[in-house]
């Protein structure tokens, strides 16, 4: 499930591009569901762990992946750590939400993210709240924001 803490969280880890830049792995990079995150999100292909090709820059390194990917990227692979999530766009927002599938996810949100149309299963730790629509996000995260 994805959980959601909505402001300030001294825990978070704020600045994803440094975190990223220091410390992802080779091996994240080139897994199946990096690379089709990648695809989506930035529209860009995965040649191998050192190298992807983005239609506006060129071949570029996975330290110049857009914000959103690094972010998703972290997110995927590092399950213990609570990461700033207002650095994705909402197009990272069902990303967000296949990962926390199969596992939990913890994120920290600044603003309040399009999840979508469709029914998913949130949960807003401010309030300790499950919501299931953005409806019902919407009413919560509106007066927390």
């Amino acid at each position: 499930m994805l959980h959601i803490y909505y402001g300030d969280m001294k825990e978070a880890v704020f600045n994803t591009a440094v975190y990223f830049k220091n410390d992802y792995e080779d091996a994240w990079i080139t897994d199946p569901f990096t690379r089709e995150m990648v695809k989506d999100v930035d529209h860009s292909v995965v040649l191998d762990s050192g190298v992807i090709d983005s239609p506006v820059l060129g071949k570029i390194p996975p330290e110049r992946l857009s914000g959103g990917a690094k972010t998703l990227i972290l997110v995927k692979f590092e399950p213990d750590v609570v990461f700033n999530a207002s650095t994705c766009g909402d197009n990272c927002a069902k990303w967000l939400l296949k990962i926390a599938e199969h596992e939990d996810r913890t994120i920290n949100l600044r603003h309040i993210m399009d999840f979508g149309d469709g029914e998913f299963t949130v949960h807003v730790l401010n309030n300790d709240q499950i919501v299931h629509s953005m409806r019902e996000l919407l009413s919560i995260a509106g007066r927390i924001v």
